[in-house]
C-alpha cells in the first residue's frame, strides 16, 4: 500500500517509492538520501506531529511535514 510519509506512525517501517517534489526542494530531499528504494523506520514525532524522525542507512534524519508530503512510501507490515 502506497501512502504519504507524513501519514506514517512511530515504529512503522517503509520503503520510498517516489519523490514528487521538483526544483530545489526535490534536489534537497534527494541529497539527504531519500531516493526510491531506500528503506527506513519512523523513530519518533514531535508532540505536534511535526517534524518526523527517520532512521535509515545508519543515521537519523528529521523532516518537516511539508517535505514529507512529497514522499510516497510503501509501508511494511
Amino acid at each position: 500500500m502506497a501512502i504519504s510519509l507524513r501519514s506514517m506512525h512511530k515504529d512503522q517501517r517503509g520503503k520510498i517509492v517516489a519523490v514528487t517534489a521538483s526544483g530545489q526542494l526535490g534536489r534537497r530531499i534527494r541529497d539527504m538520501g531519500l531516493v526510491p528504494g531506500t528503506e527506513f523506520r519512523v523513530v519518533g514525532r514531535a508532540p505536534l506531529k511535526d517534524p518526523v524522525a527517520l532512521r535509515m542507512k545508519g543515521f537519523t534524519l528529521t523532516l518537516r511535514n511539508n517535505e514529507a508530503d512529497f514522499i510516497t512510501v510503501e509501508v511494511e507490515d
